[in-house]
């Protein structure tokens, strides 16, 4: 499975962007999406995940409210709409993909067994 993450750019803080996310996979819909961030220096952190059809959303306590995680299946891609962008946000974004096992987690890079390239979000303040 290949991931390309795409729709990085700078924006303004209060300011919105969407990442996509395209998979090269005929079983897209098996599995679970997720979206991690990491700055240099810091370990990668969970933003959001997605589970196979869609129903179920998870999110970081700090995009809460103001991220949205979504998946279209006919087109094997998966979004991240980011609004109220603050400079906290500035990082490169990754989505990955996880065949999910059952007891791991969603917030752990261990768990998911694909990943894009990332992608750069900058927020200026």
């Amino acid at each position: 499975v290949q991931l390309q993450a795409f729709g990085g750019g700078l924006v303004q803080a209060g300011g919105s962007l969407r990442l996509s996310c395209a998979a090269s996979t005929r079983t897209f819909s098996s599995y679970f999406m997720g979206w991690f961030r990491q700055v240099p220096g810091k370990e990668r952190e969970f933003v959001a995940g997605i589970s196979w059809s869609g129903n179920n959303t998870y999110y970081a306590d700090s995009v809460k409210g103001r991220f949205t995680i979504s998946r279209d299946n006919a087109k094997n891609t998966v979004y991240l709409q980011m609004s109220s962008l603050k400079p906290e946000d500035t990082a490169v974004y990754y989505c990955a993909a996880a065949r999910l096992p059952i007891g791991s987690s969603i917030r752990s890079t261990t768990t998911y067994d694909y990943w894009g390239q990332g992608t750069l979000v900058t927020v200026s303040s």
